[in-house]
């Protein structure tokens, strides 16, 4: 028998499971029972396609044979955090104490613990949509989200101009470039544009004694940009953020690493203190093995680079022909439309659908699309709302993590006979 709802608290007893994670599962279940479906839903990697290093799959069975299978310190490995260290040195030209560095089992740990370090029931957790969960940690940390509206035309990412409203009011603001699930990344004016927004607000903010604007920065898709694209970050914008970004990152995206659960979170010491004494109390930590191993991998400079540009590159080759594919299908009349990729694992399409008609009936929403791109075109992909956008508009998100080249082949004559079909 369940249990009454009074039960519970108010936080749990509203809580929305993860809307990916859904779609995901039914998708799962489909091909399990022998369904034919080029799953582009999931922002994770066929191993087969996409595995990891071999050198980290080798260092972590070395150190579970070496007996690494105890706790980790609950800030993580010591020797894991000086790798990261160096690694955002050489790499990002961040410099950090070992103190403003914390491992964690993942990204999804180190964004949680970081609401709940900066944010107060009540106070306002500013974020751009599309973007990933930011509504649902907003609940989770009794905060008061206001999303801001991100459209095709800035490549679904905010500008200063439309953060500039409500930055007064704000406790955090939190951005993720490159953008999951965009696949696009800021360039080097607007986010020099969005830095001098914080920086203003925060000298206003001293000058009254009030507590500054503290900016969450998501970046662990950084790794993955293509072609011109250059990842960006705050401080290196100007150093002057330092005291006012908090880094999220990890192993998870740029080496196909996601079931390794290796993530930390860099930051200012004042943050980064009781970030760690939170993180402690809800052990969310990195197996130790995986972190051994992250650490010889880490210090392998070469070893990286070869693996990245191997990686991107059958990552660029499988957008590219999606991207190529919508391309020539609207280039012959049909309502599709994509956004050049940049970075990530993901490719942004419009499948311009709303108000059609499908066997006499119209279509009203993104989740008729969905199903009609499932049912008809063979394929799953993963509409805007499961990422807070709230306008029926056609924009979905495709994910090449786990197909191949040669499955996205089959992609664009599936949906051009299945488009067919729409009046």
């Amino acid at each position: 028998m369940n249990a009454p709802v009074r039960s519970l608290s108010r936080m749990s007893a509203g809580i929305v499971g993860s809307e990916i994670l859904k779609i995901a599962a039914e998708i799962r279940a489909k091909i399990a029972q022998g369904e034919n479906v080029l799953n582009l839903t999931v922002g994770d990697f066929r191993p087969d396609l996409f595995p990891i290093p071999e050198s980290l799959r080798r260092g972590v069975v070395a150190a579970l044979e070496a007996g690494e299978t105890n706790y980790p310190p609950s800030d993580g490995l010591l020797d894991l955090r000086k790798a990261v260290q160096r690694f955002y040195a050489e790499r990002l030209g961040l410099e950090y104490p070992i103190s403003g560095i914390i491992i964690a089992s993942g990204v999804r740990p180190t964004l949680y613990t970081a609401f709940r370090t900066l944010l107060d029931e009540g106070d306002t957790l500013l974020y751009p949509v599309p973007s990933w969960n930011n509504n649902h940690y907003t609940w989770l940390s009794g905060a008061k989200g206001v999303a801001v509206e991100a459209g095709p035309e800035t490549h679904f990412l905010p500008t200063a101009e439309s953060l500039r409203p409500h930055i007064g009011e704000a406790r955090v603001l939190t951005l993720n470039s490159p953008l999951n699930p965009a696949g696009t990344a800021y360039s080097e004016p607007e986010l020099e544009k969005i830095v001098a927004l914080v920086l203003d607000e925060n000298g206003r903010r001293d000058s009254a004694g009030r507590p500054p604007l503290m900016l969450v920065y998501d970046q662990v898709y950084w790794m993955l940009t293509f072609g011109l694209v250059r990842h960006l970050t705050p401080v290196g914008i100007d150093p002057r953020m330092r005291p006012y970004t908090v880094f999220n990152d990890g192993i998870s995206k740029s080496f196909a690493a996601t079931g390794l659960r290796v993530g930390w979170c860099v930051g200012p010491d004042e943050v980064m203190g009781p970030f760690s004494s939170l993180l402690g109390h809800i052990g969310a930590w990195a197996p130790r093995a995986e972190q051994a191993a992250t650490v010889s991998f880490l210090q392998d400079a070469e070893t990286v680079d070869r693996f990245l540009a191997g990686m991107k590159g059958e990552i660029v080759g499988r957008l590219e022909l999606l991207h190529e594919g919508f391309g020539q299908l609207k280039q012959d009349g049909y309502p599709v439309d994509s956004i050049p990729p940049q970075s990530t694992i993901y490719l942004s399409v419009r499948f311009d659908l709303i108000g059609k008609s499908l066997n006499g009936n119209t279509i009203n929403t993104n989740e008729e699309i969905r199903r009609f791109l499932l049912e008809q075109a063979g394929f799953a992909a993963v509409p805007f709302q499961a990422f807070g956008l709230k306008a029926e508009s056609g924009w979905f998100r495709l994910s090449v993590g786990a197909v191949s080249q040669a499955d996205i082949r089959t992609l664009v004559p599936a949906l051009r006979r299945a488009l067919d079909a729409i009046g």
